[in-house]
């Protein structure tokens, strides 16, 4: 299995590909990542160096590959934050060229826009960007709660909302979509849920809440939920296995006080988690 990921990178820390790139190789998966920024540290630092790469360099790095002969061996595409348009305009291009070297390529979406509490962090024209041509040209999606609501033009507040959200975000194009970060009127006050909605219907897992305010965790689950959706050919089983390990990624990373995610140290529960969480089903 190969997998192209687009997204930014960072040399301190966890986020982007720097994120999403170890946990699938630790689970065997051949990477082939593009970065679009090269900063020394995630931005939530307040200050960081480094530079944004031209949109050109993702066009140049996949026709790279193809003159290798290889693209047709792509079996996805995972995408996170999109800096400019042009950034994600070539990102979509790159999905066409591998969709063409093989048509049974999967493209995995992680809408970035913004959080809970953050409201949109993005630059103007990315959420209409995400909505109008990322979303419908994705098989699957990671939005948060904010994300979701936000690309459904709706409150979600109850079990009933998100339904209709979801049946909004499916006739856009994507048949598999994943929520993290979901908070409802029936979750405990000392939990989080996450929920996947697929053509076998809708299931939801509840873990508990973590004081826990790191950069990197929807960059992770996103790659790690699209490997086990590849594999299992299950996205109810990918999420429970996605979700448990991340939850134990940050329970070791909270245990340890650290600022950032514990991607090297903590690497095991992406092979094993350290509790496998219960699903239920709600469709």
């Amino acid at each position: 299995m190969a997998i192209l990921s687009i997204q930014s990178h960072v040399a301190y820390g966890h986020v982007g590909n720097a994120s999403a790139v170890f946990p699938m190789q630790r689970l065997g998966v051949e990477v082939w990542p593009i970065h679009t920024v090269q900063f020394s540290n995630h931005t939530g630092y307040g200050a960081w160096r480094g530079q944004v790469f031209d949109a050109g360099l993702i066009a140049d790095c996949v026709s790279g590959i193809a003159e290798r002969g290889v693209l047709g061996q792509c079996e996805a595409v995972l995408s996170g934050y999109m800096g400019s348009h042009d950034t994600g305009s070539a990102i979509l291009d790159a999905v066409a060229r591998v969709r063409a070297a093989n048509p049974r390529a999967v493209y995995a979406c992680d809408p970035v826009i913004g959080d809970v509490g953050r409201g949109i962090f993005v630059r103007p024209g990315i959420p209409e960007f995400m909505r109008d041509r990322a979303v419908p040209a994705a098989d699957l999606i990671t939005p948060n709660q904010f994300e979701l609501a936000w690309l459904a033009g709706r409150e979600i507040a109850t079990l009933a909302d998100l339904r209709a959200a979801l049946a909004t975000l499916h006739a856009m194009g994507p048949k598999t979509v994943m929520v993290t970060s979901l908070m409802l009127d029936d979750t405990a006050s000392d939990a989080v849920d996450i929920a996947v909605s697929h053509p076998g219907g809708l299931h939801r897992m509840r873990t508990p809440k973590l004081d826990c305010h790191v950069n990197g965790a929807g960059d992770c689950i996103a790659a790690l939920f699209l490997v086990h959706c590849l594999r299992m050919r299950d996205p109810a089983r990918a999420m429970q296995r996605a979700g448990s390990s991340v939850h134990g990624l940050l329970t070791r990373t909270v245990a340890a006080g650290s600022r950032e995610i514990l991607t090297v140290a903590a690497q095991e529960e992406f092979v094993e988690p350290s509790r496998i969480f219960a699903l239920e089903s709600v469709a």
